[in-house]
């Protein structure tokens, strides 16, 4: 019986991960870098997936900036770049998340470990974010789009002028104010 139950968990489990194909180190490579302003595509550290799924670096880095491979048990398409100086914090963030705490407790643990000094933050870092669409036959990326993403902790309307509420594509505004995670967000209009 313990042999009937061990074969069909491992089954299951095989069935899983091929359910979930990673794309090879290559593609998510080149995709993740997709995110990355092209002065430092070159040398841009990439973390991404391996075989298994589990969360490693693909390519070490020689510049500021590291990129994020497309989550393969998303559905949908997105990379993301960053200064390195959000590394720590981007760290921590994917730590909580892998301990099963929602967006909101995440947000709250993070606020509190910036404040106290536990966790650093950058005085101002960049992040990008890049989305589209795959093309399953050519493994291509359509509609692309990026958007971006100026953290500047505990900023706020008064401090930096902008709007605090959603703007129109293309418009500059703060999001989370006066926080640790307040961020300018540009979200350029889509073609």
């Amino acid at each position: 019986m313990r042999t009937k139950i061990a074969l069909s968990i491992g089954l299951l489990c095989v069935f899983v991960m091929s359910a979930q194909e990673i794309p090879s180190k290559e593609w998510q490579i080149s995709t993740a870098l997709m995110a990355v302003p092209t002065d430092y595509r070159d040398g841009a550290k990439v973390y991404g997936y391996d075989s298994k799924g589990n969360f490693i670096t693909l390519r070490e880095g020689t510049n500021d900036y590291i990129a994020l491979a497309d989550d393969p048990t998303n559905d949908k398409f997105s990379t993301a770049a960053y200064h390195k100086k959000l590394d720590e914090f981007m760290a921590r963030g994917r730590q909580l998340k892998k301990e099963g705490k929602d967006g909101k407790e995440i947000f709250d643990i993070r606020e509190a470990e910036v404040k106290s000094g536990k966790l650093k933050m950058p005085d101002k870092a960049t992040l990008c974010v890049f989305t589209g669409t795959v093309n399953a036959e050519t493994g291509e990326i359509e509609n692309p789009y990026v958007r971006y993403v100026f953290y500047m902790p505990y900023a706020t309307g008064e401090s930096t002028g902008l709007p605090t509420t959603p703007t129109p594509p293309g418009h500059a505004w703060l999001m989370d104010p006066g926080t640790h995670r307040a961020h300018i967000m540009i979200t350029p209009p889509k073609n």
